[in-house]
């Protein structure tokens, strides 16, 4: 940078009258800086914050404390990871009823979740007994249609099926749709494979906690499988 030299004759108010005018400055990407040999420097100081500490009878703020950039740096670098960090891998059961099984639909079916990129960690067909299908619809056991809903149930082999993956309750509820088929969306399971309530193809959990508690009440002990699909890397960073 150049430099521009004083003589030591340099009065005391040209000094001022140029501090003043430096100051005023201070804010332009140019700044005016005085060293003890009384050699006016100028110095390109746009990297640094607009309100600068150079005088020490300046008014300004002067620069972040180190700790306080530290902070802002740390959180800049990492809220992603701690995001990612945040991510819950949860478990939804998801059973093709006795409707669904009964019309050649379990193929088709299950391809939507392995398409989608879900692991499958239960799989079984299995005949519904009574106190099964009470237990689990007993949420609904006060509406009048729910002696009907019991026997539909109970009525033929259903398959059971545990799926799990980052954010797989909701994903699975999009994928099947809205409970009465002619108002689910074209594209979703229902939407396309039913067209009345009480032969909606399909049940999947509303909640990550119902989730956990529907696989525990129609898989046993050792029904599922822990595995790590070749895929994953392919799904998820």
């Amino acid at each position: 940078m150049e430099a521009v030299a004083f003589s030591p004759s340099l009065t005391t108010s040209s000094f001022g009258t140029s501090a003043t005018a430096a100051t005023e400055k201070r804010g332009s990407p140019t700044c005016l800086s005085y060293a003890p040999s009384n050699t006016l420097n100028v110095r390109h100081l746009a990297a640094f914050h607009k309100q600068s500490h150079l005088f020490s009878k300046s008014p300004c703020r002067p620069f972040p404390s180190t700790k306080t950039r530290a902070h802002q740096s740390t959180h800049g670098i990492f809220l992603p990871r701690l995001v990612a960090s945040l991510e819950q891998v949860d478990q939804t059961y998801i059973m093709i009823k006795p409707d669904g099984v009964q019309r050649g639909l379990v193929g088709e079916i299950i391809s939507r979740f392995e398409r989608k990129g879900f692991k499958l960690t239960g799989l079984k067909m299995f005949q519904c007994p009574a106190e099964l299908a009470e237990e689990h619809y007993k949420d609904l056991s006060a509406k009048p249609f729910y002696p009907k809903l019991i026997d539909y149930i109970t009525s033929g082999p259903v398959v059971c099926m545990a799926w799990e993956g980052v954010g797989v309750v909701a994903s699975a509820r999009k994928l099947i749709g809205s409970t009465d088929p002619l108002q689910a969306e074209p594209g979703t399971i229902r939407g396309d494979l039913a067209v009345q309530t009480g032969r909606n193809v399909i049940h999947g959990s509303d909640s990550p906690e119902n989730g956990k508690r529907e696989i525990a009440l129609w898989f046993k002990e050792g029904e599922l499988c822990e595995w790590t699909p070749a895929q994953a890397p392919w799904l998820r960073e």
